[in-house]
This record gives C-alpha cells, structure tokens and sequence, in this order.
C-alpha cells in the first residue's frame, strides 16, 4: 500500500506543455523537469537560502497586496505559504540540485510552484489546482535574474552578522581571557621556527585575539556590499514589469523582520551583471580562514608531545587519538578546525571563478556561487564555536615547560649583545651550543661580567617589554 501510494502521480503544465509530478509534492512542472535535467550532485541549496527565498516571496506578496496589484484573498494565502518555506516546514518539497541553471531559475520557479500550491491547500483545494499561479502571482514584479542574487545577498548577510560573527567574538573573548592568564609565563619566541627572544604566553595569545578581531572588522565591511539587494531590476536591470515602489518596499520589510541596513542596489546593471559583492564577501572569508589557521596550528604545535615536542601548552583531551597506541591524545579539535579553514579557502576559489561568469546583464553562475559561499560561512561559524568551547576554553600552560625552554634557548644571549657586543655575544651562543651549555653557564664561566649583573641582564621577564637591556627601559 506504501509503494502504491509513493507511485500516486498527477499531471501538471507549463509553457512546454504537461509533466506528470508525485501526488503530494508541492512543486509543479518546471521543477520536475530540473529533476530529470540536473541529477549531478546530490548538493541541494542551503537552509538559509531557501529561508532567504521564503522571505522575498512573503514581503513580495505584501507589497504587491499595498499596491493593490494582487487581490486580498491571493496575497494573504501566498504571504501564509511563503511563512512556511521561511520557518522550514516545506524543505522537502525543494529537491533541486545546485549544479542548475547558471541564473538560479529553476529554483526559483520551484518557490514559485510550491508556494503556488501550498497557498491553493490553505484555500482549500488540492495542489495543481489553477487559481494562484506561480509567475503570475507569486513572482510578480520579479525575475529569477533578481530574485536569486537577492536571496544569495539576504542570507549571506544575516548568516555573517548572526551566525559567524558572535562566533568569532567569542573566540576572541576566549584567547584575551587566555592573553590574561598566561600573561605572567615566559617562554620563547620563536621565528623560521627556531629559538627567538623571551616573549610572554600571554602576548602570544593577546596577538591571536587582535587577528580575529580584525577579521571580524574584515567581515563587517564585506557586508557592506551584500546589504545592496538587486530586488527591482527583473530581467536584465531595466526593472521591466515591476512597480516603480516595488523593491523599495519589499527591502524595507527585509530590514524590519532582518534588523540589517538593507538598501536596493544603487545601479541594477552591475548588481545583475557582476557578483563583486559576493567574491568580496568569500575574499573576508578565506582572511578569516588563514587566520584562524595561524591561531589553531600555533596551538597545535604548542600542545605538541606530551613529551617529545614543544609542550608548553595542554590541550585538552576531549577523545582517544589512536586506534593502535593506547593513551594517546590528538589535538583533534585544531585539526577540525584546520580542514574547514582549507575548505573555505578552496570555496573562495570556486567563487573567484564563478565571479568571473559575468557575461553582459547577468552573471551565469549563482547557484555555485550561493552554495559556496553559504557553505563557508556555515562551516566557519561552526568549526569556530566547536574550537572555543572543546579546545581554547579549557587550555592550560606548562609552566615548567616553558621556563626550562628559556634557560636553555641560544636566543637569551640576545639581552647582552647591547652590553658586550655582537661578535663576543654570538661567540657565548655557539660555545653554548657546542658544550650543551646554557649561556647563563657559560657567560659565567668566561666571566664576561660580574654574576649579579648577569642574571639582572639574563632575567627574561624585562626581555619581553620594550628598551634596550643594560641601558635603557
């Protein structure tokens, strides 16, 4: 009986003439042949565009109710089904695959169809029912060439201010508490991976805080150019078959129910001809992926051993990191967070390239577009809120770890050079190496200056601050 039911078909039309579709699927025609036309990836469009769409479609039918270009009964039923595609509840109904049509029509038309045919059940018919039309009345005064860029703006948006963003400040909450509770453990600098002066763990980590909080500043002007909507321009920019009030209207509900600035598009040709925002928008992305995989391998690399790396840092232990060697703890939660960061660089990659489809009045690439950068938003704010909570948040210091690594490192002959020059000074660091000496030890033994000047010059506490030791401060 579930099979018989599962095989139920009714038929459905469009401009090239009758498709049979699955009894109770919400989508009509159009959509059912982009079913059979583009089985490639599987890959269907994020939540938060579909969300997108349902929300242009709900404030569209509004305004073309205000404008009194669509009757009551219509609009309202349109407005109740399109809330539905906003909240989630019709997702199944939106099978289509990314790899589509390069202009995103088939997706839009398959929000046209479903909320077509929901809007006719509210009103009490069965879907297929003629009566609300999908281009007639819930893409009035839109075209897909708007529609679609608008959508892949609105979500980028709102995903980038309320999702990645409070990730980020977070995390960057998290390493300045980390920058404070470290701050009193020396330990040492290192640059080309070799020994470097004393730094303190505290300003290591106050340095991986200021890197996202400037990505976050990154982020937010990359917003500025998603918050222009290309809402008004229908086809090629022209704005042919919409109302002069249309867009203006539609984005100021987009505003109110969003809380973002949003603004219609300033000239309608560039904004349907070229998709600059958005590669601009990847571009914050991938900084923000290079850094974030700065901060998640330095702390990788810090955690490393326990005993044969550096060690300086615990991280905690938040699952068994081997199948074959009991004990051991991987620094799993870094790697997760460094194979999103190489995930997004390559998206931005994908949308360079789809950037570059601007052909004439339209860009041919949106959908890729639209998944890639969704992606790499979702992924990044994701890969950020796990690395906080299961990795930053409970990290300790070594503190042995670390003051053992200052007295040992060459680099702490660096505080005497300005006292007895470079060449005597370099001459200490290579007898030091040589011997497996410290240069404490063998500064003392060559007596190059009484014992109490040499540990006021060698403590490595003021090595970290500005001023040239033994003279000035």
């Amino acid at each position: 009986m579930e099979e018989q039911r599962a095989t139920e078909l009714r038929s459905e039309k469009d401009s090239m003439g009758e498709m049979q579709v699955p009894a109770d699927a919400l989508y009509g025609a159009q959509t059912a042949r982009a079913l059979i036309n583009f089985p490639i990836s599987g890959i269907r469009f994020p939540r938060p565009f579909i969300r997108a769409l349902g929300m242009l479609k709900e404030h569209a039918a509004r305004v073309n109710l205000e404008l009194e270009l669509l009757d009551r009964r219509r609009a309202l039923a349109i407005m109740e089904a399109a809330e539905e595609v906003v909240k989630g509840e019709l997702d199944a109904h939106f099978p289509l695959d990314v790899f589509q049509t390069g202009s995103g029509t088939s997706t839009n038309m398959n929000a046209n169809e479903v909320i077509a045919n929901r809007a006719m059940q509210m009103l009490g018919q069965t879907a297929g029912t003629p009566g609300i039309h999908p281009n007639d009345h819930v893409n009035l005064g839109q075209s897909s060439n708007d529609v679609i860029p608008t959508a892949l703006h609105l979500a980028a948006a709102v995903e980038i201010r309320h999702t990645l963003i409070p990730a980020l400040h977070r995390l960057q909450e998290a390493l300045g508490e980390k920058a404070e509770t470290f701050d009193p453990l020396v330990t040492i600098g290192r640059t080309h991976l070799q020994d470097a002066v004393p730094i303190r763990l505290g300003q290591i980590f106050s340095g991986y805080a200021r890197q996202v909080a400037l990505a976050k500043r990154r982020l937010e002007a990359a917003l500025e150019g998603l918050m222009e909507l290309p809402l008004g321009g229908t086809a090629v920019g022209t704005g042919l078959n919409t109302h002069p009030e249309f867009a203006a209207r539609v984005i100021a509900g987009l505003t109110a129910v969003t809380g973002l600035p949003l603004r219609e598009a300033g000239n309608h040709f560039e904004a349907q001809g070229a998709r600059d925002a958005a590669v601009s928008a990847s571009g914050a992305l991938r900084g923000t992926a290079i850094g974030l995989f700065k901060i998640a391998n330095d702390i990788r690399f810090l955690g490393s051993g326990p005993r044969g790396g550096l060690g300086e840092l615990i991280l905690p232990p938040v699952q068994p990191g081997s199948s074959i060697m009991p004990g051991k703890v991987n620094p799993v939660m870094a790697e997760a967070l460094l194979q999103v960061c190489a995930q997004v660089v390559g998206n931005d990659a994908t949308i360079a390239l789809a950037g570059l489809s601007g052909n004439f009045e339209l860009n041919t690439m949106m959908p890729v577009t639209a998944h890639n950068l969704l992606q790499a938003i979702e992924l990044l704010a994701q890969g950020v809120e796990q690395f906080t909570d299961k990795c930053v948040r409970d990290l300790q210091a070594d503190r042995q770890r670390c003051e053992s690594l200052i007295e040992e490192s060459l680099a702490m002959v660096t505080a005497l050079a300005p006292v007895i020059g470079y060449d005597r000074a370099a001459k200490i660091a290579k007898v030091a190496y040589e011997t497996g000496s410290t240069v404490r030890e063998v500064a003392k033994a060559e007596k190059v200056l009484p014992a109490a000047e040499l540990d006021r010059l060698l403590d490595p506490r003021p090595m970290t601050e500005p001023g040239i030791p033994g003279k000035t401060r």
